[in-house]
């Protein structure tokens, strides 16, 4: 037994994370919860200075168990890497995007692996949990930790664990939400199973890194294909005057061999609108098109324009031209009851308005003020705007982009003159418009 798994086994392990996100915060705050000690490493001092304070920066992670690891010396944070010798695991859970011609854009990992390599030690365990492709830990993690005279498997330890974070999910978060492993070598797969058991309730070994990047794949790419297919039978249904939502909402009560998926006005979060394509961009290096994916990918990025069109048809029957008009977007992040804004389609319907020549507003009680976004820098500092009455009243169109618990539904259709519905909102509330008033896009 090598002294990295003895000092976990023994609580004296000290465990590092670099990125302080909506992956990496709650991931240390699993392990600070066991008693043990956890360094985080961000290169934003905000984040730094908050955790120091043991305030949450994330909507719906409270402060008091990061208050509570600082208090107790489990939990700090900084921005110097060279620190980095002072942990016994080194997780890292930083951004994989897609540039923009859909291809992986794996700077984030390789600028954290380069600024981490030259404070590496013998012992360490180096995991990455950001998606990304097959054969990213031994193509570009492995290289760069053998180019400090390392060897893998020997003297560092590399493994592969995609996150499995759902934000806002009540019932499963980093504890409890089983943890798929693999290792670049046997040892590297033990020390990895002894990381991950010391902090997640259920952890699944696999053989290899290159299975385990591909689990998370498959994970992403299934609700992907399968909200694709839904949001194309929407626009099917729609044509026919057939209520998709209510033939979902029927189908889903055959107890076997049916999974409901919804349609919505595109897809948003970190994961499901561009994981799917590392495996497209990483397939045809074997020569193989994974035209399924593709499709899934086209018709899940049309949604946007489907809604607009649906909108622009809404008003053209109140005599109103989409140039012009007062529209307000009620839902800026994501998904429901999160403050999440990463990839929200919500912007693309933003820039779509704004490219109509409609004056666009947004309501989200989650997200008060629009901070930097790599995306879409153009809406820094747009405020949501105050609910009450005068305002709703004056707008043109309200178009549900996000289904937050906290909208006063009742309100809205009280006081608005058009409602689009992308989330089938009023419905599941037991809420009805006024006749006409409701557009379901």
């Amino acid at each position: 037994m090598s002294e990295t798994i003895n000092k976990i086994k023994n609580q004296n392990a000290v465990i590092g994370v670099v990125g302080l996100g909506y992956v990496g915060l709650p991931l240390i705050l699993a392990y600070t919860a066991k008693g043990y000690r956890c360094i985080g490493y961000d290169i934003d001092q905000t984040k730094i200075d908050a955790i120091q304070a043991g305030e949450s920066y994330i909507d719906h992670i409270p402060s008091e168990p990061m208050k509570k690891a600082v208090d107790e010396g489990l939990l700090e944070a900084t921005i110097d890497f060279t620190r980095i010798g002072e942990s016994d695991a080194v997780i890292m859970a930083v951004p994989t995007p897609l540039n923009k011609h859909f291809e992986p854009d794996l700077s984030y990992v390789t600028n954290t692996m380069e600024a981490v390599a030259p404070y590496l030690r013998k012992g360490q365990i180096v995991s990455l949990e950001s998606t990304t492709y097959p054969g990213t830990c031994d193509e570009e993690l492995k290289p760069r930790i053998e180019a400090q005279g390392f060897t893998v498997g020997e003297d560092i330890y590399l493994v592969y664990s995609p996150e499995r974070e759902d934000p806002g999910n009540a019932n499963f978060s980093s504890h409890n939400i089983p943890k798929v492993v693999g290792g670049t070598t046997p040892a590297c797969a033990e020390h990895g199973k002894e990381l991950y058991e010391a902090a997640i309730s259920s952890v699944v070994p696999v053989s290899s890194t290159q299975v385990a990047e591909f689990t998370k794949l498959l994970e992403n790419i299934y609700r992907a294909v399968n909200i694709g297919l839904v949001n194309e039978l929407k626009i099917a249904a729609d044509a026919m005057g057939i209520d998709i939502w209510e033939v979902i909402n029927a189908a889903a009560t055959k107890p076997f061999g049916f999974k409901a998926f919804y349609p919505g006005p595109g897809l948003g979060g970190h994961c499901i609108p561009i994981d799917p394509f590392y495996l497209t961009w990483k397939a045809r290096e074997f020569g193989i098109h994974t035209r399924f994916i593709e499709l899934a990918g086209e018709i899940n990025r049309s949604m946007p324009k489907y809604v607009i069109r649906g909108t622009m048809e809404a008003l053209n029957k109140r005599q109103k031209a989409l140039n012009g008009s007062k529209v307000l977007l009620m839902g800026l992040a994501y998904k429901e009851d999160v403050d999440d804004l990463r990839e929200s389609p919500t912007f693309e319907l933003m820039d779509l308005l704004k490219a109509q020549g409609s004056v666009v507003d947004f309501y989200d009680p989650h997200i008060p003020v629009i901070n930097a976004t790599r995306e879409h820098a153009a809406w820094t500092g747009y405020k949501s705007v105050k609910w009450n009455k005068e305002i709703i009243g004056n707008y043109d169109a309200v178009i549900i982009a996000t289904h937050h618990k906290v909208f006063n539904l009742v309100e809205l259709v009280e006081w608005a003159d058009l409602i689009v519905d992308t989330r089938n909102a009023l419905a599941k509330s037991g809420i009805q418009g006024k006749l006409g008033q409701v557009t379901k896009s």
